[in-house]
């Protein structure tokens, strides 16, 4: 059995994770705070939007803006030197817009799930809308950010219609464990493809238990 998809898979849902969080924190709590319904609404429903978009339409429209022969693609090539379509990049921007939605939604949730009381005692003692941010508002809303963050992580991993187009299937480079599991049965090495199943479901179960206890954590 081939172990580069395994590393590669590791690998792109250990980076893409990192800039989800981060990404999906900054956008829950910048919709949080807005005043206008009619935004939160626009916004939320384009954050949303690859959540249940076919992950190849998705795909479709990341090779559309980071092909090499678009403006996008062609200027990062020119100007820096950095391709981004079929390249193991190209892996992690599938899975962080395809998980980004998980994130996002599970972190605005947990958000609003926080007493408004609690915030306004902060500013009350004249605490910066930072440190409320961080000291308070992320303690209590923890369980439900970091749920987000597992389910974001399982689904980046498991990504495989947006990263077939924008990344290919290259072996050694941008095949993921999904891509292995497709190639395997496509050739005919369905033991190989049973191993690599197996990798996933075990994984996948690792995810539910993590779920369980961070939602029971939130309840308790």
């Amino acid at each position: 059995m081939d172990l580069s998809p395994i590393i590669i898979s590791l690998k792109t849902a250990t980076f893409s994770i990192i800039i989800t969080f981060f990404l999906g924190v900054a956008a829950a709590q910048f919709v949080f705070h807005l005043k206008s319904k009619t935004m939160k609404t626009i916004l939320d429903g384009l954050f949303t939007l690859p959540l249940v978009l076919p992950p190849t339409v998705a795909g479709f429209f990341l090779l559309y803006i980071f092909g090499m022969r678009r403006p996008i693609g062609k200027f990062l090539i020119e100007y820096f030197a950095v391709k981004i379509a079929f390249s193991w990049g190209a892996t992690v921007l599938a899975a962080v817009v395809i998980s980004f939605p998980l994130m996002y939604r599970s972190a605005r949730g947990a958000f609003e799930q926080v007493n408004p009381d609690v915030l306004s005692a902060g500013r009350t003692l004249g605490m910066s809308e930072w440190n409320i941010f961080w000291k308070v508002q992320m303690p209590i809303a923890w369980p439900g950010v970091i749920s987000g963050a597992v389910l974001a992580f399982a689904r980046g991993l498991g990504e495989f219609g947006a990263t077939a187009m924008i990344a290919g299937n290259i072996r050694g480079k941008t095949r993921t464990l999904p891509l292995a599991v497709y190639s395997a049965v496509a050739s005919g090495k369905m033991d190989d493809a049973g191993q690599y199943v197996v990798i996933l479901v075990g994984i996948s179960f690792i995810v539910v238990v993590c779920m369980n206890y961070f939602s029971m954590e939130k309840k308790g």
